[in-house]
């Protein structure tokens, strides 16, 4: 409790050091650093095929997800800064560095450096362009009951010319997805009345252009400018042949869900020596249009249509943001900073649902709170300041307050608003040459979802969701504690240890008694533990043989709204975990590797039923990779060798969980294996 307090009356400012190793380091007390030497066996071409394969050390995406910029959350930094945008990920970004314009990447830990919100391991990649270069990555992948696509990859040209940088890129993802099987419905005392044979599959698209400008006069300034356009398409359709068994007509159901999404962002930052320290100026604007269609019908095999629905919305979602930092260094191992941000929000949705009536018409059903725009008005301020309180120890603390006014318009009005403290500290100790202990503790708010606030139905399950105007923002308190081990030439391991105590956090309450949707609970807890780890076999004869992982085991506590029972959060991470085992053949170009990958997660509820996906056993892959096909690298991947069982169960109670239970619908699908064939290079 004293800690809390101190952190927000800001009686707790400690700080740390700043800035890199220099070229030419090889290992100090805070930096690791790697050469393209180090990852020769794996043949990269591009800076996330060297990334991905530093010992003990996963990439952690940045704050895409959130409103608003913020301190930066990811744990990969380019030349030392963030990646800008929030668009692009830091894989993304990473994908269009040619391997050969790396020069280096630092392994450093996130409370020695000057950039605030950073812990634990932090990727800084050393990279330098000269000339024009650029990587491209073809991908054509194949699977059962689902027409082929040749289109996946990606291309990304780089050039400098003096002192301006650029950089060109096209993404393309084709979609393709796919599961079939039967399904079991029993009736509330477990008896069969219904079997169906259903075939489900995924068909689209996501692809993107981008651009970018640096400007690195020699004054010292850096200036960059980035935009890009994407698109997203998808269509899911689902048939399900029913044949019940208690003397109901046997019918065929198809579902239908269509998306046709665009966005586009554009962004710039501008940072200059102003005083005694540096000023940096941000701005981002931000647009994305989704309209989605969704239809379910059902038809008797003598053709009459017993059930169709349809539900059409169409949502804008826009950002725009400003910030400015401004640092400064006012001794060695000592860096201030002020940060503030201004950012303004929006969200509009115009739904309508339709349904038969009795003589078999579409009628359209009023929804309410389904055609609504909702507006954010954000503003937060920060104050980050740190110290090297020893060789040893580095410490770095954050103070800060965000503002928010939130109003809704449309079926709902209503204008509120907030004040929320927030902050951290965090601490880098290194208890020997290879042993570094990381530590946060931090106030967090969390990000409102603006699609609680508007009312929406899932025509496939027949369910509501009820828009809530009345949400605040969930808060929490977070420990972390993690210790990264390097072995050397044997590998590295990291382990972590964290708690979270929730307040507010969102989740299924009732509204009346008959509808749901999200709302705010008093409080909830997550706790767990986490490790991932490369163990090389170099050392004891086996050259070339590698093995990486990432395991997770996680608990979560809150009080259920209806039940008044104690239960895990809504689809909460359980355990998890993947492995690769990776063996470069000595004095051959050729690579194989056997991996997989599984995820257990808690189960989520409605007021009125009860869902559990389960995946058994679990995901298992195989790739052979031959690393100098005239100059190329290519790839054969078979995904799923196990054939592994989608199992999904739900449980649908009367008149709600605390009732009886009406019905059950038991899911069994396979996805058949996948074949991924892929060529990449560098130009």
């Amino acid at each position: 409790m004293y800690l809390k307090s101190a952190l927000l009356a800001g009686t707790i400012l400690l700080a740390c050091n700043t800035g890199f190793a220099q070229s030419g380091d090889t290992e100090t007390s805070h930096t690791r650093t790697f050469t393209a030497e180090d990852f020769r066996q794996f043949s990269p071409s591009t800076s996330l095929d060297m990334v991905t394969r530093i010992p003990g050390f996963s990439i952690r995406e940045d704050n895409s997800g959130d409103r608003g910029l913020g301190q930066a959350e990811g744990n990969v930094l380019i030349n030392g800064r963030r990646v800008a945008g929030k668009s692009l990920s830091l894989s993304e970004a990473l994908v269009r560095i040619p391997a050969t314009n790396v020069e280096r990447i630092e392994l450093v830990d996130g409370a020695t450096l000057d950039i605030p919100g950073l812990s634990g391991q932090v990727a800084n990649v050393i990279a330098k362009v000269n000339g024009i270069s650029g990587t491209w990555k073809w991908r054509a992948r194949f699977r059962e009951n689902l027409p082929p696509y040749y289109h996946g990859g990606n291309i990304s040209v780089t050039g400098r010319a003096d002192t301006l940088a650029w950089t060109l890129g096209l993404d393309s993802y084709p979609i393709r997805g796919a599961a079939r099987g039967p399904e079991y419905v029993r009736d509330g005392n477990r008896q069969l009345i219904e079997t169906r044979d259903e075939d489900v599959n995924n068909v689209g698209d996501e692809a993107g252009v981008s651009g970018t400008l640096e400007w690195t006069p020699l004054n010292g300034n850096i200036a960059n400018l980035n935009a890009e356009y994407n698109i997203f398409q998808i269509d899911t359709r689902e048939i399900s042949e029913r044949f019940p068994i208690d003397g109901r007509p046997d019918n065929t159901r198809f579902y239908q869900d269509s998306e046709d999404e665009w966005s586009s962002e554009i962004g710039g930052d501008y940072e200059f020596s102003l005083g005694s320290g540096r000023l940096k100026t941000i701005a981002l604007w931000r647009f994305e249009h989704s309209p989605v269609v969704s239809r379910v019908q059902q038809t008797r095999f003598d053709g009459v249509v017993t059930e169709k629905t349809v539900f059409d919305q169409t949502v804008d979602e826009g950002e725009s943001i400003l910030r400015m930092e401004y640092g400064w260094t006012p001794a060695p191992g000592r860096d201030w900073q002020i940060a503030a941000e201004g950012a303004f929000n929006f969200l509009e949705a115009d739904a309508r649902l339709r349904t038969l009536d009795a003589n078999g018409a579409l009628v359209e059903v009023a929804l309410s709170n389904a055609n609504a725009r909702v507006e954010e008005k954000r503003a937060e301020i920060a104050v980050t300041h740190g110290r090297k309180l020893s060789p040893k120890l580095s410490v770095q603390t954050s103070l800060g307050l965000e503002y928010s006014q939130l109003s809704q318009s449309g079926d709902a009005n209503q204008e509120r608003s907030f004040t929320r403290p927030k902050g951290f500290i965090s601490a880098a100790y290194t208890a020997s040459e290879n042993t570094t202990i990381n530590a946060k503790f931090a106030r967090e708010v969390g990000q409102l979802d603006f699609f609680d606030f508007i009312s929406s139905v899932n025509v496939n399950s027949g369910s509501g969701n009820q828009g809530n105007p009345d949400i605040v923002p969930q808060q929490s308190w977070l420990t972390e504690i993690a210790l990264d081990r390097s072995f050397g030439q044997a590998g590295a391991h990291t382990i972590k240890v964290f708690h979270e105590s929730i307040e507010d956090i969102v989740d299924r309450v009732p509204f009346g008694p008959d509808a749901e949707g999200p709302g705010n609970l008093d409080k909830a807890t997550r706790y767990g533990i986490s490790a991932n780890g490369t163990f090389k076999f170099a050392p004891v004869g086996l050259e070339g043989l590698q093995l990486e992982y990432e395991l997770l085991a996680r608990q979560s506590d809150l009080k259920d709204p209806l039940t008044g029972e104690s239960r895990r959060i809504n689809q909460d991470a359980v355990i998890g975990g993947s492995f690769e085992l990776r063996y470069d053949i000595p004095n051959t170009d050729w690579a194989t590797a056997l991996g997989g990958e599984r995820t257990d997660e808690a189960p989520f509820v409605r007021l009125n039923e009860r869902q559990l996906f389960e995946l058994r056993p679990g995901y298992l892959y195989a790739y052979l990779e031959h690393k100098d096909i005239f100059g190329l690298i290519g790839r054969v991947e078979v995904f799923n060798l196990t054939d592994s069982e989608e199992q999904f169960t739900r449980q649908v109670y009367t008149p709600r969980r605390d009732g009886a239970l009406a019905f059950s619908e038991d899911r069994d699908w396979k996805a058949g294996p996948i074949v991924t064939l892929s060529l990449k290079g560098t130009f």
